[in-house]
C-alpha cells in the first residue's frame, strides 16, 4: 500500500511513522508512507495555502486550488489513487471501513486545518471520513488515527494474521476478556475453562463473553 498524506504540519509525523507496527511495516516493504507540506504547491512568495471566507466569518479557510494542485500531481502518476477528506462531515470511521480501505492500493489523506476547506475541495475526494463527533485543530491526529487501523489489517503487518480476527468491533463484537500471569492476583483468579486445555470450550466461552460485554456496554454493536 501507498499512502501520501497532505499536511501543513509534515513535522508531527516522523517519530510516529518510524515506531511500533507502523514503522515495521514500512521496513517490510508491505506499505510506504510520504508526508508532503501542502505549501509545496502554493505559487505566492508567502507560501499560503488558506484565506478569509468570502462573506465574512471568523478564522482561515483552506484554499482549493493548492489542494487541487497536490492532489493532481499523484493522480497523474497513478489514477488508482483513492483521496480521502479527513472531517468531522464524514462517515464515521469504523473497523468495517478499515477492512475496506486496508485492501486499497493508494491513499491520499487531506488533514484540514484552521476553520475549514473552501467546500470545493469535496469535489475532489472519493471519500469524507471522520473519527468521531468532536473537533480537533486539524487533520493530523485523524489521519494518524486511520492509518494505524488500516495498516495493521494488511496481510504481514501483525506478525499473526489471526489475531485481527478476534479484535474489537472484528465481527461487530467487543473482543473476549484476556488474562496472562500470574495466574491468582491479590485474590483475583483467572477463569478455569482457559487453564483446561480444552480449546473447542475456550472458543465457545470467548465468544459468549465477547456478546455478555458487547450487549453490556455496546449494544448499539449488536444491532
Amino acid at each position: 500500500m501507498q499512502v501520501e498524506i497532505l499536511t501543513i504540519f509534515p513535522e508531527i509525523f516522523p517519530t510516529w511513522l518510524t515506531t511500533s507496527i507502523i514503522g515495521r511495516a514500512q521496513k517490510k516493504k508491505l506499505v510506504k508512507i510520504n508526508v508532503h507540506n501542502l505549501r509545496d504547491w502554493a505559487t505566492d512568495k508567502h507560501k499560503s495555502v488558506d484565506d478569509k471566507p468570502f462573506g465574512g466569518g471568523p478564522g482561515m479557510v483552506m484554499r482549493v486550488d493548492v489542494v487541487e494542485r497536490a492532489i493532481s500531481e499523484f493522480r497523474f502518476q497513478n489514477s488508482d489513487f483513492r483521496t480521502i477528506l479527513l472531517t468531522p462531515q464524514g462517515k464515521k470511521f469504523n473497523q468495517r471501513l478499515a477492512q475496506k480501505l486496508a485492501k486499497q492500493k493508494q491513499l491520499i489523506l487531506i488533514c484540514g486545518h484552521y476553520e475549514g476547506f473552501d467546500e470545493r475541495i469535496r469535489r475532489l475526494a472519493n471519500e469524507e471520513i471522520s473519527i468521531g463527533d468532536y473537533v480537533l485543530t486539524g487533520g493530523e491526529i485523524p489521519a494518524m488515527a486511520l492509518i494505524d487501523a488500516v495498516v495493521r489489517l494488511i496481510p504481514g503487518v501483525v506478525g499473526n494474521d489471526e489475531s485481527t480476527k478476534d479484535e474489537s468491533f472484528s465481527q461487530n463484537l467487543l473482543e473476549y476478556p484476556q488474562y496472562t500471569r500470574p495466574e491468582i492476583y491479590k485474590k483475583m483468579t483467572v477463569p478455569k475453562i482457559l487453564l483446561s486445555g480444552n480449546h473447542a470450550e475456550i472458543k465457545k466461552w470467548r465468544k459468549k463473553e465477547a456478546e455478555k460485554r458487547t450487549k453490556q456496554r455496546r449494544p448499539d454493536l449488536l444491532k
